[in-house]
């Protein structure tokens, strides 16, 4: 059986169902990463979600964190990168400097992990949920050290992933019946004996 590792950008698969597709955000990635194995000769080792919590927002930190205790639950890997402030000049007439935060880490982590992994062995196919194109150098560097290993893009709902799909062995698209049948139960029980259950966020219905 062929070793599968999931890779998820965790923030652009969300980006892309945010405002279009909320109703779907509470999605379970182990039952949305075995939706593209093959059963019969593919086996999933492990999940790695990729993300950074907004702390300058309590709310978002707060449906975050449920929600990465729901990942953690189905037994999903967590690594957390960081925002970082920066300062900006507005593209219109105004060219007015303001403050925005700027997600960091995550493309570097997943890139760190999609090569550290297939240089130990780790797996023999790689899937990436992301179309990120800033992955692309991460893919050339595995096709250098170990050629043999199989990448697959999972491109995010309603996206495009060109660049990266020209890198990568294989490819593949999250459809909204994907979607619909990897979700999380409302309420996600994690404790039945403590009554411990996790609600999907409210704004999420």
């Amino acid at each position: 059986m062929d070793r599968v590792i999931a890779f998820v950008d965790g923030f652009n698969v969300y980006h892309s169902l945010d405002g279009v597709c909320d109703e779907y955000k509470w999605l379970n990635y182990s039952a949305l990463a075995n939706a593209f194995i093959a059963k019969s000769k593919e086996r999933l080792r492990k999940i790695y979600y990729f993300s950074a919590l907004a702390k300058w927002n309590s709310d978002k930190v707060s449906r975050h964190q449920n929600y990465i205790r729901a990942l953690e639950f189905s037994g999903v890997d967590i690594v957390l990168g960081k925002f970082k402030k920066v300062t900006k000049r507005c593209r219109a007439l105004c060219k007015r400097e303001y403050s925005t935060f700027e997600e960091k880490e995550t493309d570097v982590n997943i890139a760190i992990y999609l090569l550290k992994l297939a240089m130990l062995d780790e797996y023999d196919k790689a899937i990436i949920f992301s179309c990120d194109s800033d992955l692309v150098p991460a893919v050339k560097a595995v096709r250098q050290v170990a050629p043999q290993k199989h990448i697959q893009v999972i491109i995010p709902y309603n996206r495009s992933a060109e660049d990266l799909k020209k890198h990568c062995d294989s490819a593949a698209r999250i459809k909204r019946k994907h979607l619909a049948r990897s979700q999380f139960p409302n309420p996600l029980v994690i404790d039945e004996q403590k009554g411990s259950q996790l609600m999907k966020p409210a704004s999420w219905a």
